[in-house]
């Protein structure tokens, strides 16, 4: 699924991290730094990245000051060398200065999302297979998380329990079975909603496809294991059945399973286990 941008949540978001952060004020700078004192920020990368977060690093100094602006010289989804200057920013020293590990903090941590995004993106290249997010967030970042992921080339899965249906396990254990969770599935849910079902074994599939799910998550199997599951799967229900990997695929293994012929392949070390970016913001007096 995709999502639009809703920039009234990123800054009510903004909010909140500044109130964090600032607390009753910069003591430091209102100690040290003149009162309207004019600067001049950049931002630096210092590493080879693919860039994400530019909006919201923006959307943190307007909120402190709604005249400041951020001069950006790429865009979110572009690929840089380290040392390229990323943006920059003037205006009054307090709002720079109050603003800088917020926008730093949510520049580099989006940024890792999107340049680890595009490694898998890369290396399911001339598959069918799909690379898709989980729920596996950070809490209060959901919202800039998948977008990050979107911007690095892949594709959100539910953004929360109220987007889609997903049997999984435990659901099975408590429904008394696959068919019988399917079906209490379709009796409940909007004749709009996808039906995607857990399965990690051939009996389990079979009682999936019988029960006619829309989308079947083959979960914790390995490639050989999955490339009898892909097989029958299409020789029951043809390509009217979507099929997803997932559980600890990572950068090693991705590609085995794009080959297997699944179309979806979820990860979710794309947003609970990506690097922060390294970069920096230096400011000088201007």
């Amino acid at each position: 699924m995709t999502f639009a941008f809703d920039e009234g949540a990123l800054y009510s978001q903004i909010g909140a991290f500044l109130s964090e952060d600032l607390g009753r004020g910069d003591i430091t700078t209102q100690s040290v730094v003149a009162r309207n004192a004019q600067a001049r920020g950049r931002f630096i990368a210092k590493e080879a990245m693919t860039v994400c977060g530019l909006e919201a690093a923006e959307a943190v100094f307007s909120t402190l000051d709604t005249q400041q602006q951020i001069e950006a010289f790429v865009s979110d989804g572009d690929d840089v060398e380290a040392g390229k200057v990323i943006a920059r920013t003037s205006g009054f020293a307090d709002v720079l200065l109050g603003g800088e590990r917020v926008a730093l903090n949510l520049l580099q941590r989006l940024s890792g999302i999107t340049t680890l995004t595009r490694q898998y993106v890369k290396l399911t290249e001339g598959t069918r297979a799909r690379i898709v997010d989980t729920r596996k967030t950070t809490p209060g970042l959901r919202m800039l998380e998948k977008y990050a992921v979107q911007i690095g080339g892949g594709r959100n899965h539910r953004f929360g329990l109220d987007d889609g249906v997903l049997i999984k396990d435990n659901h099975i254990a408590l429904a008394g079975g696959v068919a019988a969770a399917i079906e209490r599935a379709r009796d409940v849910a909007g004749h709009l909603h996808k039906i995607e079902v857990e399965v990690s074994n051939e009996r389990d599939l079979r009682e999936a496809i019988s029960a006619k799910a829309d989308i079947i998550m083959l979960d914790n199997l390995t490639p050989e294991e999955t490339r009898p599951m892909v097989e029958l799967t299409r020789e029951l229900a043809g390509e009217n059945v979507l099929l997803e990997s997932s559980g600890g695929i990572n950068l090693e293994t991705v590609r085995a399973y794009a080959e297997t012929g699944v179309d979806l392949i979820s990860v979710g070390a794309l947003t609970h286990s990506a690097r922060a970016m390294d970069i920096s913001f230096k400011i000088q007096a201007g």
